[in-house]
Formats: C-alpha cells, structure tokens, sequence
C-alpha cells in the first residue's frame, strides 16, 4: 500500500469513529445516496430526524476558490442549536497535515456557514502546530474547539 493510501484509509477510520460517536448520542446520517452538493439542503429542510448529520458535504467556495467538503454537517446538538461542523485531520508519521492547518483555520474563519470542531489524532502532527491551532480557539469565532479522539468523544458525551 502506497504513502497516500495509507493516509486515505487511516483518515477514513478517524471519520468513521466520528460517526459511530454521533450514532451512539442518537444522530442519523442523512446523506445516503444523494450527491454531495444536494446533502446541505436536504441535511436542511430534513424535520424526519431532529439530531441528524450528512457527510462530505459541500459548503461552497474556499479561501482558494476551490470547493469544499466538510466531513460533518451536524444538526440538533443541544448545546449548539443551530449546527456544526466536524474537520477530522489524521496525521499517524510525520507529513503535510499539519501545514494545512492554517489553511483549514482560515476556511473556517472566513468560508464555513457554521462553527467548527477540528478533530485531530494519529500521534503524527508537529506539537507546535497542534499547539498553534489550538490557539486560534482564542481568535477565531467560528473554530469552536480541537479535540484528540478522546476528547472528542468525552464532549460529546457532554454536550450531544
């Protein structure tokens, strides 16, 4: 298995944990089958699931002009009543993710309709960076928290 696919599959595992923890507090998918630009507005207009999430959904234009996906739309969170979004970032060796960050930071800042959490883990990431975005908690209005897995989940025990 080559660099690149071993970094697709490890992050997979991370969003698929992200979605069993959201299973287990009582959310439904709803974005099964249906393209990636259609799920923001079905996740929505959809009143069947009140605590509910879709997947890779399309937000909109980046800081680059470029698309993006979020890896979680999340809707009926008591302690965030509108929505939020999910980033999941796996780094398990020394690599690139952790020099996307500001990237990711600043998408967040000026681009994302709505607050986000940056799940990060692998044990991989620069501390300094994990460091350095953790800060921007403090300056950035829309990042809400960065969370390991662990901690990740431990919110949401708390507040979903």
């Amino acid at each position: 298995m080559t660099q690149g696919s071993k970094a697709v599959t490890f992050g997979n595992v991370l969003e698929k944990t992200g979605a069993g923890t959201l299973a287990g507090h009582g959310y439904v998918p709803i974005d099964c089958n249906i393209p990636k630009k259609q799920r923001l507005g079905l996740l929505l207009t959809c009143n069947d699931f009140p605590k509910r999430y879709a997947t890779q959904v399309y937000i909109g234009s980046g800081i680059y002009g470029t698309e993006i996906y979020v890896d979680f739309y999340v809707m009926g969170s008591v302690s965030i009543p509108s929505s939020f979004i999910v980033e999941c970032k796996w780094q398990q060796t020394g690599g690139s993710v952790d020099e996307k960050l500001p990237y990711v930071n600043l998408n967040i800042q000026n681009c994302y309709p709505a607050p986000a959490i940056v799940l990060i883990d692998g044990g991989g990431m620069k501390q300094g960076a994990i460091n350095w975005l953790n800060a921007q908690v403090n300056v950035n209005q829309n990042l809400l928290a960065v969370h390991t897995l662990t901690s990740f989940i431990t919110w949401a025990n708390n507040n979903l």
